[in-house]
């Protein structure tokens, strides 16, 4: 497949899990994409991977300056961007009653902070027809025990997208919201652990958690013109987890 061929992407949080996953395809499906994130030992393993058609920057999304520099190589470098997948995220469980000030800045500077200043810096150089993806999550429809914090982010994502679709209006830049379930990635088992996680994929209707490849073919429908005319969209990639 080649719905992507000539395109320039971005993917933060590119390194591993969901990120990855969409890289993957968008780079099967004929795009150069560019991997953003924190740790270098796994970009450099994700590179290899993908070949050529890959660049890593090592950089954070609460970083301003992290993030100017990302976009001043893809401009050098590509002179514009064609999708922006906006999936850099950070997920603690804290109860209600033990709540700190600490978790909550660190969860909303991740998941939300990070997501609007991603885009905001992006949009000079996205062209008519780009694609921006925020990854939400099925936690941000349901009520999740310990899980509040995190799931108020993507709660806020959720709207984040219905209102950019608002302000996009006449740019030929669409904007949708990818929502993921329980899906194996290293954050998710370091956060939940494998037996309770393995356990959350059984109690979705398809019975499994999610692979990061079924989000990437997803994403790469996103990214693509065969979804041109969804803006300010949810597509769900939960197994059923928060639909029935």
């Amino acid at each position: 497949m080649s719905r992507l061929q000539g395109k320039t992407a971005v993917v933060t949080g590119g390194g591993t899990g969901v990120g990855l996953g969409a890289a993957k395809r968008f780079v099967e499906e004929g795009a150069f994409v560019y991997l953003f994130g924190r740790r270098q030992e796994p970009l450099d393993t994700a590179v290899a991977q993908l070949g050529s058609s890959a660049r890593a920057i090592r950089g954070s999304v609460t970083d301003l300056s992290d993030l100017d520099r990302l976009y001043a190589a893809v401009k050098a470098e590509r002179g514009g961007l064609d999708i922006l997948f906006a999936n850099a995220g950070t997920g603690l469980f804290a109860p209600l009653g033990e709540i700190t000030v600490e978790h909550y800045d660190h969860i909303f500077d991740v998941n939300v902070k990070g997501v609007v200043f991603t885009v905001q810096k992006a949009l000079p150089l996205m062209k008519p027809g780009a694609s921006i993806i925020l990854t939400g999550s099925s936690t941000g429809v349901m009520g999740t025990p310990q899980f509040s914090i995190y799931s108020a982010t993507k709660a806020a994502i959720r709207n984040l997208a219905r209102s950019w679709a608002q302000d996009l209006r006449g740019t030929g830049i669409r904007v949708n919201v990818l929502s993921p379930g329980p899906t194996r990635t290293e954050l998710a088992l370091e956060v939940v652990g494998k037996e309770a996680f393995d356990a959350l994929g059984s109690a979705t209707p398809i019975g499994r958690v999610g692979d990061p490849a079924e989000t990437g073919a997803v994403a790469a429908f996103l990214a693509s013109s065969d979804s041109s005319y969804m803006t300010g969209g949810e597509v769900f990639v939960d197994g059923g987890l928060a639909q029935v």
